[in-house]
């Protein structure tokens, strides 16, 4: 039986939302040329995290299934990091917005790689 019944229940994911919203409102400030690169790909990648964790929890009947989505959403999660790291360095960024993103990256790396490592508590079972 899982923790919770709903993927929008697990912590990690209202975490991803959070990131995700924080993302968006830092990004507005960027330049407008960068408006279809940069923020568009930092957008996406952060959005993404959501996205895969919802798409894992349908597919948590299939352990190994489960485990990809989650490590699709890790994989979004470090894109995330890597993009808001070169937003910082051509400073678009300030350093506590930085660290506020990059601490919310790193809780969401950890939550993702103990549900992985508990993957079979989150099975369903028919």
């Amino acid at each position: 039986m899982p923790f919770v019944q709903f993927y929008f229940e697990l912590e990690v994911y209202k975490l991803s939302r959070e990131l995700a919203k924080e993302v968006y409102i830092v990004s507005m400030k960027f330049p407008i040329e960068e408006r279809f690169s940069l923020t568009d790909q930092i957008r996406r990648a952060s959005r993404s995290i959501g996205g895969q964790i919802a798409e894992a929890w349908g597919k948590r009947r299939y352990i190994n299934h489960f485990i990809s989505k989650l490590t699709d959403g890790d994989a979004e999660q470090y894109e995330t990091r890597h993009w808001i790291e070169l937003a910082h360095a051509c400073e678009l960024v300030s350093s506590e917005e930085l660290q506020s993103i990059v601490m919310k990256c790193d809780q969401i790396n950890n939550k993702l790689n103990a549900m992985m490592s508990k993957a079979d508590k989150f099975s369903f079972k028919p």
